[in-house]
């Protein structure tokens, strides 16, 4: 997560969920339940890209 201070977070489809600072930029992610969401063998080799 982003050092910036949280203010706001909104569940974008059921179980993922975007925090935004006060510019309304986007600082987390949270993923619920991704376990089951994504086979286990693609678990270990999760790779996020920032833009």
């Amino acid at each position: 997560m982003d050092e910036s201070a949280m203010v706001e977070s909104e569940e974008i489809r059921p179980g993922v969920i975007l925090d935004y600072d006060a510019s309304d930029n986007v600082v987390g992610i949270e993923i619920l339940g991704l376990s089951q969401r994504v086979p286990a063998e693609m678990l270990k080799s999760l790779q996020f890209e920032t833009v």
